[in-house]
């Protein structure tokens, strides 16, 4: 028996798997991440800290696993994207905390980039030449728009607030990277990173495929503080011994969502796959051409290993699992699990409206300036009120994704993979199903990051032969059909909180 070791380093936590040739956990540790956000806006985390707990997570799992060493094939990594810092590649002395994706800092430097002259001329420009050439890639940049989520204005921001920094990005030992180019460099001394996590970060344009040069020049950046971009499944070297006292070849580096579309069984164009965890994020493979957007969806790569490129399409929603622990920690519930049974002990939210947006509302709203919060409470409002409002707002929320989705691509869609620990919620699954149309596909497990990555990983060393046993290999937990009524009965609900929501832009 061979075995896999699946590392996730997530947001909120980092968890590591054993896997083996049948695809079952045999053992699994998990560990929090701490966020810091001294500054209104800032979270970061601490580099230090972040390396401790990941070097814990694996040698838990390798020493609960009672597994030989001998027989461990090969070992993946899943990372969030969006998240970088800057170090030093003789000293690996980092100048700064990771910034992570949900961090705003660079809010005024985004609005003040968008509405600038440059950018819209560049936007005029990019839509003339696709009016000549009906290039995608010039229907993309007829939108170029800079998000907070992208490292773009984040990384400026760093260069130009972190003392030293610029200074020292003179010379060549400077690095810049997302967690995981960072985690195979405390692996291996390599300053590399895969191509579905480069896509990610706004520096990268996936019609060329290579870093965006152009972008560079505009803002400044040294391009040889970036890493060289690797195929996801490759060599990337192996796991030193004196860390987690064992060492395994690592064959799979790839960002969360891809590994999560990948374990999902998402191979053919038109798959679909919603993750519903800290944030929402909706994925829909779109074959060998990226996605050109109207409405703020964004093209990326899924994965490239060899001849073998795919291409996605994502829209997110930011707030999700972080706004089910908010409402616990107010101590409007217990317990997360208990939500589903609160939404349902009432008929109907009585008339009350929350706004998911503690980040502000991306696609296809696109209002970085909304607030979250209730509107239409009452004396009759009690506490299933307030949870059933919660949990359809999140469902909303994820209705317009998908009506982008419909709207912007030419698949149809029948049912949706669904994955994240919000998944677990049958009130927000079934409602999902009602109000989309969808059939939607709840598996056994939901932590699909780390099954995609261990099972991509070991496709890569000969574990499992191609993508047919793959597919046989996810476990389905349940299937929830929609129900028209139900559909129906929302309309007027969706309609208003739509006004609602009109209400929450441009608050700050």
């Amino acid at each position: 028996m061979r075995y896999i070791v699946a590392l996730d380093v997530g947001t909120t936590t980092v968890r590591c798997h054993i896997i083996d040739e049948n695809a079952n956990t045999v053992s699994s540790s998990t560990e929090k991440v701490e966020l810091i956000g001294e500054k209104r806006g800032h979270v970061e985390i601490k580099p230090d800290h972040l390396w401790t707990i990941i070097v814990k997570t694996v040698k838990d799992a390798i020493d609960v696993s009672g597994v030989d060493p001998s027989s461990f094939a090969c070992f993946g990594i899943s990372a969030q994207r969006g998240t970088f810092s800057c170090w030093n590649l003789l000293t690996g002395k980092h100048y700064h905390n990771f910034i992570t994706w949900k961090d705003l800092r660079a809010d005024s430097m985004v609005k003040e980039w968008n509405h600038s002259i440059m950018i819209r001329g560049l936007r005029i420009v990019a839509y003339i030449l696709y009016i000549l050439s009906k290039s995608k890639r010039f229907l993309a940049g007829s939108v170029l728009k800079f998000m907070n989520t992208q490292i773009t204005l984040r990384l400026l921001w760093a260069l130009q607030h972190v003392s030293g920094l610029r200074e020292a990005t003179i010379n060549d030992s400077v690095a810049f990277g997302s967690i995981d180019c960072w985690l195979l460099y405390k692996l291996t001394g390599r300053h590399i990173t895969d191509v579905s996590s480069a896509s990610a970060t706004g520096l990268f344009d996936p019609f060329t495929m290579k870093w965006a040069t152009w972008i560079f020049s505009l803002l400044k950046i040294p391009s040889h503080i970036f890493p060289k971009i690797v195929d996801t499944t490759t060599n990337f070297g192996v796991t030193p011994k004196h860390i987690f006292g064992v060492e395994i070849p690592i064959v799979c580096c790839m960002a969360d969502q891809a590994a999560s579309l990948f374990g999902s069984g998402c191979f053919q164009p038109g798959d679909m796959k919603i993750t519903m965890g800290t944030g929402t994020f909706v994925n829909v493979n779109t074959g060998t051409e990226p996605h050109a957007t109207i409405t703020g969806l964004y093209p990326l790569v899924g994965w490239r290993m060899g001849s073998e490129l795919v291409y996605i399409v994502e829209g997110a929603s930011n707030d999700t699992g972080i706004l089910m622990e908010w409402a616990k920690a107010l101590e409007i519930y217990k317990d997360v699990a208990e939500t589903a049974d609160l939404a349902n002990s009432v008929e109907d939210s009585d008339g009350v409206y929350f706004i998911p947006a503690f980040t502000g509302l991306q696609a296809p709203i696109n209002n970085h300036t909304a607030a979250a919060g209730l509107l239409g409470v009452k004396s009759t409002t009690n506490k299933g009120h307030i949870v059933r409002s919660l949990l359809e707002s999140l469902v909303f929320r994820t209705l317009l994704l998908y009506d982008s989705l419909r709207t912007e691509t030419c698949f149809t869609f029948k049912k949706t993979r669904i994955d994240g620990g919000v998944s677990q919620n049958d009130f927000i699954m079934q409602l999902l199903a009602d109000l989309t149309g969808l059939e939607v596909e709840r598996p056994i497990n939901v932590e699909m990051s780390i099954f995609g990555v261990a099972i991509c990983a070991g496709l890569y060393c000969g574990i499992w032969r191609n993508k047919e046993e793959l597919i046989h290999l996810r476990k389905i937990d349940k299937v929830f059909k929609p129900n028209k009524k139900s559909q129906l009965s929302y309309e007027n609900v969706i309609a208003q909180w739509k006004r609602a929501v009109d209400r929450f832009k441009d608050w700050y």
